[in-house]
């Protein structure tokens, strides 16, 4: 009697594993399930997919998600589906592209290869859009091509921000050079215009909102480098900072916060060290 139990529970047991095993099969599934579960996928995962479920895993909608999230903007993107061709095959070329972008082969292969327009207008957009690009290839690039420079800062957006805020998101995206030099004034001025345009209600200049950039720079080198024993004071920031700026009045209690917001916070160009 014993046996017999114990053979129809083993019976009843191999039935449920049978199932699980069924149902954990994703051809299975619904297609829209199963679409919902390959969304999760990265890209090596789901190219591997597809030696088992090709249909599912080759969706065209599962492969242009995995290339937006990375790469927001292509001009490739807009004549894949007259052209015919595949996002999967889009994909292993953007990431490809992107490879030898940071290899220092500048974007030769994306526009060789018709995934990007050789305009000002779409470079600046895929560099904006794009989250792999290596910090000191895009430098390279922008010191080279200051259109694409001007139009990337035109991009982005400093509405109601805190100006040394901004200041760090700036320098986030677009990689300070190591000494001050001509292309860091570069990339001070177009800010400035930049931040102006987004914050005219503010009342400050451009000219001011460049020297209050180079205050802040010098600020953060002095209160975060090691090397300086001395500490400029909340007090000397602000006097030396009204002293700077020319045809126009900082209030004492502006200056202090901008102090007040470096001390706490850090640097405005942490992945670099600005030198003086």
């Amino acid at each position: 009697m014993g046996q017999i139990l114990d053979r129809s529970f083993a019976e009843r047991i191999n039935t449920k594993n049978n199932q699980i095993t069924k149902i954990s099969d994703i051809s299975q599934l619904p297609p829209e399930l199963a679409l919902e579960i390959l969304k999760k996928l990265n890209a090596t995962d789901l190219c591997l997919a597809a030696c088992v479920w090709q249909t599912l895993a080759n969706d065209e909608i599962l492969w242009l998600g995995l290339c937006k999230s990375i790469w927001r903007h292509a001009s490739i993107y807009k004549r894949a589906h007259h052209e015919g061709i595949s996002f999967r095959k889009i994909y292993l070329q953007l990431d490809e592209g992107t490879l030898r972008f940071n290899a220092g082969e500048g974007l030769k292969y994306f526009i060789e290869n018709k995934l990007l327009d050789d305009t000002c207008e779409e470079i600046s957009k895929f560099i904006h859009n794009t989250r792999k690009l290596h910090s000191i290839e895009k430098r390279k690039l922008l010191q080279e091509r200051r259109d694409v420079l001007e139009r990337l800062i035109e991009l982005q957006s400093y509405e109601n921000q805190f100006l040394p805020n901004a200041l760090r998101e700036f320098f986030a995206k677009l990689d300070a050079p190591e000494e001050r030099n001509e292309y860091l004034s570069i990339l001070i001025e177009n800010f400035s215009k930049r931040f102006h345009e987004c914050n005219k209600d503010l009342g400050l200049s451009i000219e001011t909102i460049y020297v209050l950039c180079f205050s802040l720079i010098l600020l953060s080198i002095d209160l975060t480098s090691p090397h300086v024993k001395n500490k400029m004071s909340k007090r000397e920031f602000i006097r030396n900072t009204r002293r700077a700026i020319i045809n126009e009045t900082l209030s004492d209690e502006l200056a202090g916060h901008f102090y007040d917001n470096i001390y706490l916070i850090g640097h405005v160009a942490r992945s670099t060290t600005i030198a003086r």
